[in-house]
């Protein structure tokens, strides 16, 4: 959480600071050894669907990679060179010799505006989200980006190419699914998408995904439902 402040008068004639938050989505890449093979995976899915990653927000997760990994030191570097903006490493410390040659992500940008707040006087908990379940009356337009960790998403209308609708849990269109969607993006593998018209370019639950090319013909321009079978990205009619 980011915060940016501005200053009113309290009773007692000080300032009094508020703080307005800003929350993130990022995704998170988990690599895995031999590295080589990895980013020729990541290029080979990139290129099948353009402009996955473009602008997003990236986490980098070293969990699987040990510090004897051949070629370790070049991965930041080589996913730099592929346009991947990692704004966050974990898993892994920064003072290994291995990275010393990285520039380690200090900080975040961008992110989506929420309400300001009063930094409480006797309390510096921050507060937790309820979950809930965000509808959407009008179309998604081609261009929108529609985010909500917080629980499901139900779209009344459409959702355009060139769009993205993104969910902590499950994604229900009512409409044409035409664009992007996002499901589980909060580690929830049981999330799932359900579309009246399933017409996407992509889909993407807890992480794996598919493009149009991947799914079954017969169910495009259905009423059909994506789950997560044996982690792949399914694709079954909506009964």
């Amino acid at each position: 959480m980011v915060t940016s402040s501005t200053a009113s008068t309290d009773p007692a004639g000080l300032p009094r600071i508020r703080a307005g938050g800003r929350s993130f989505l990022a995704l998170v890449l988990t690599p895995e050894a031999p590295l080589d093979i990895w980013l020729a995976a990541l290029d080979h899915q990139v290129s099948r669907s353009a402009g996955f990653f473009a602008g997003k927000p990236i986490i980098l997760d070293l969990t699987l990679v040990p510090l004897d990994t051949p070629h370790l030191a070049d991965l930041l570097p080589a996913l730099v060179e592929r346009g991947i903006r990692v704004i966050g490493i974990e898993g892994a410390d920064r003072d290994e010799p291995v990275f010393s040659t990285w520039e380690w992500p200090e900080g975040l940008n961008g992110g989506r505006s929420t309400a300001a707040e009063e930094i409480p006087v006797d309390s510096v908990d921050e507060p937790e989200l309820p979950p809930g379940t965000l509808i959407i009356e009008e179309p998604v337009r081609s261009g929108q980006q529609i985010v909500w960790a917080d629980g499901d998403v139900i779209v009344l209308g459409s959702v355009a190419s060139g769009a993205e609708v993104s969910a902590g849990g499950s994604i229900h269109v009512y409409g044409s699914l035409r664009g992007r969607a996002i499901a589980g993006i909060v580690g929830r593998p049981e999330a799932r998408i359900f579309a009246r018209v399933m017409e996407p370019e992509l889909l993407a639950i807890d992480g794996f995904y598919a493009i149009s090319e991947e799914m079954p013909e017969a169910l495009i321009g259905k009423s059909s439902q994506a789950i997560l079978v044996d982690e792949v990205l399914t694709l079954k009619p909506l009964t």
